[in-house]
């Protein structure tokens, strides 16, 4: 029995594009609300941005790849994504703590 290998960088590009999306929001409304705790939440957010860019252009040039790099990439794009994941939950607790005080 042959396992085909799925291809997830479109499902990676997409999501991690709407996540960009989220992390910005956070950002801009971090600014606009000035709360205790921005300076944390305004780094943790930006870092999330930056995961999330590079998880993006990762995910399309596996897409755009034919070459033995494009699982790598793939590959890397997926734990970016997941390291992203986690620090936009760290930053997310940070918020939901903030405004519970």
């Amino acid at each position: 029995m042959k396992v085909e290998k799925e291809n997830r960088s479109p499902h990676i590009l997409n999501t991690s594009a709407n996540l960009l999306g989220f992390c910005f929001i956070v950002l801009t409304s971090v600014k606009i609300s000035k709360l205790e705790e921005s300076s944390f939440i305004d780094e943790g957010a930006a870092l999330a941005i930056i995961i999330f860019m590079s998880s993006c252009l990762l995910s399309f040039l596996a897409m755009r790849s034919t070459t033995v790099r494009a699982s790598k990439m793939e590959r890397g794009a997926d734990v970016l994504f997941l390291v992203g994941l986690i620090v936009l939950f760290i930053t997310t607790m940070l918020i939901a703590f903030n405004i519970i005080k």
